[in-house]
C-alpha cells in the first residue's frame, strides 16, 4: 500500500478558459423536508470552483432549492407521494449526465426502491463520473451485488454508520475496527475510490492511502458532508482524477473549517462557515 502525504493541486487557470473548462456538476439531492442538502452540496461545488453547477431536485421544493443560491441552475424532477425523487425521473437524471462532467448524488434524498432504481441506473453507466453520498450510500447498501454492476468512475463518501450498511451488505464477516483497513477493503471490493469519514479521515483507491490532517471537531455538524461532495465534484469536473481531487477535497473542506472555527470558534460552527472560509482556504494552499 502507498501512503500519500502530498496534497494534488489544481492547474493554473487558463487565461481563455470559459465556464465549460472548469466542470459541469449536476446535483442530484434533496426531498421534502431537506432542501438544505441540495442547496450545500450545490454553493460548495461553486465555491470550489465549478464552472456550472445543475441541481436537480423534487418539483415541490424546486422554488425553495432555488431561492437558496441564485449561481446555479435547477432541474425539476418526478417525485413520489413523500416528495422524494421517484423512478420516473431516470431518464431526465441521465439525460441531463450526459451534459455533465460528474454527477453528485445522494444528500437529503431519502430512501426508497425508486430511488435505488434511481442509484443503480447511474452506477451501470459507463464513462460517467459519480460521487456517492448519504442516502446515495444507504440506497446503494440495498442493491443486492452493486459492485458486479457498476460501469460508472464512483467516489464513495460513507461515515462509519453508512460505512457499516455498505459493509454489511457486500462481507459476511464484522467490519474491522482499524479505519485505514475498512476503508481499503471496500475500495478494493467496489473498485472505487472510497472516503471514510471522521477525525483522520481515510481516502484511498485500494492502491494508495491518505490520511487527513485537517479539520476539528466544530465540523460535526449538520451538512458538513454535504459540503465536502460538493467540493470534491468540484474538484473531479476540473480534470483531477478522482484520487487526487479527493484528497485535495478532504483537506480543502478541513482546512477551511479550521479557518472558519478560528473565526467562531467550533461550537458555533456551521456548513455554511465552510463554504464560506473555502476562498481563504484555495488562497492559502496556493502558498504551500
Amino acid at each position: 500500500m502507498e501512503i500519500i502525504r502530498s496534497i494534488p493541486r489544481l492547474p493554473p487557470r487558463p487565461i481563455d478558459g470559459h465556464k465549460g473548462t472548469f466542470g459541469r456538476v449536476l446535483v442530484v439531492a434533496g426531498s421534502m423536508g431537506m432542501t438544505g442538502a441540495a442547496a450545500l452540496v450545490g454553493r460548495a461545488a461553486l465555491r470550489a470552483g465549478a464552472g456550472l453547477v445543475r441541481v436537480a431536485t423534487a418539483r415541490s421544493v424546486l422554488p425553495i432549492v432555488a431561492s437558496s443560491e441564485p449561481s446555479y441552475t435547477t432541474l425539476p424532477l418526478a417525485q413520489d407521494p413523500a416528495g422524494r425523487i421517484s423512478a420516473k425521473a431516470i431518464n431526465a437524471i441521465l439525460n441531463a449526465a450526459e451534459d455533465n462532467d460528474v454527477v453528485a448524488i445522494g444528500p437529503g434524498v431519502g430512501q426508497s426502491a425508486g430511488l435505488r432504481s434511481v442509484v443503480e441506473a447511474l452506477i451501470q453507466r459507463d464513462g460517467l463520473r459519480i460521487v456517492i453520498d448519504g442516502d446515495g450510500l444507504n440506497n446503494l447498501s440495498h442493491l443486492t451485488g452493486w459492485p458486479k454492476q457498476r460501469k460508472a468512475d464512483m467516489v464513495l463518501t460513507p461515515h462509519p454508520g453508512e460505512m457499516k450498511r455498505l459493509w454489511s451488505g457486500l462481507f459476511r464477516e464484522e467490519m474491522p475496527n482499524d479505519r485505514q483497513q475498512t476503508a481499503t477493503r471496500m475500495a478494493q471490493a467496489a473498485d472505487a475510490v472510497v472516503i471514510l469519514k471522521g477525525p483522520g479521515t481515510v481516502v484511498t483507491d485500494g492502491r494508495r492511502v491518505y490520511t487527513n490532517t485537517t479539520g476539528n471537531p466544530g465540523m460535526a455538524t449538520g451538512g458538513a458532508g454535504d459540503v465536502l461532495t460538493g467540493i470534491i465534484s468540484a474538484l473531479m469536473g476540473q480534470r483531477l482524477s478522482s484520487f487526487d481531487a479527493t484528497v485535495l477535497g478532504v483537506y480543502i473542506h478541513g482546512l477551511a473549517g479550521d479557518i472558519a472555527a478560528d473565526r467562531l470558534g467550533q461550537v458555533s460552527l456551521m456548513a455554511t462557515d465552510i463554504i464560506d472560509a473555502l476562498p481563504e482556504a484555495f488562497k492559502k494552499i496556493d502558498q504551500f
